[in-house]
């Protein structure tokens, strides 16, 4: 019988600071990926009709050191809702009951009845009858189509995949 002897010490030192350096490299790939994910948002939005652009300069990635952890780090990609409140409207489309113009200082209103000026707004929870008796209701509800400025980016998964890997490479060597 013959006995073979095989040192691998040394592979497993190699295998041992390449899951290091991989571990350390998760952040940056991260961001790698999910810089390719805010470049498409930011373009989807910027293609669809603009009033102020505060939909366009809403746009965010950030690292989320809730969800991350050592060897995994996670981003998001979203819409600030205090900078562009209307942004779930443009995504995911919506009803519009409401008589709606554009004031003189550029923002977005609902009519008011006339006889109800100056009294307090409805509740967001009011019933549809109180709603309907203080705004100006159109002649018919309008469906408003949905565009997608966020989830549209889904079709930029395996370039973003790309950057990632040849970060990963970059950052391994």
């Amino acid at each position: 019988m013959t006995m073979l002897h095989v040192d691998l010490s040394g592979l497993n030192a190699m295998l041992h600071e390449m899951g290091d350096a991989a571990e350390a490299a998760a952040r940056p790939v991260a961001q790698a990926a999910s810089q390719v994910l805010y470049d498409e948002v930011k373009r989807n939005a910027q293609g669809i009709r603009q009033k102020s652009g505060n939909l366009a300069r809403s746009i965010y990635q950030v690292y989320s050191q809730a969800n991350s952890g050592p060897g995994h780090a996670t981003y998001h990609v979203s819409w600030n809702q205090r900078k562009a409140p209307h942004g779930g409207l443009v995504e995911f489309g919506h009803i519009q009951r409401y008589v709606s113009f554009v004031g003189s200082d550029g923002n977005w209103y609902t009519a008011i009845r006339a006889g109800m000026r100056g009294k307090p707004k409805p509740r967001r929870g009011a019933s549809q009858a109180v709603k309907d008796a203080y705004y100006v209701t159109l002649p018919a509800p309008k469906q408003v189509a949905a565009k997608p400025f966020v989830r549209s980016a889904a079709s930029k998964f395996s370039a973003a995949a790309d950057a990632a890997a040849a970060k990963l490479i970059e950052e391994i060597g």
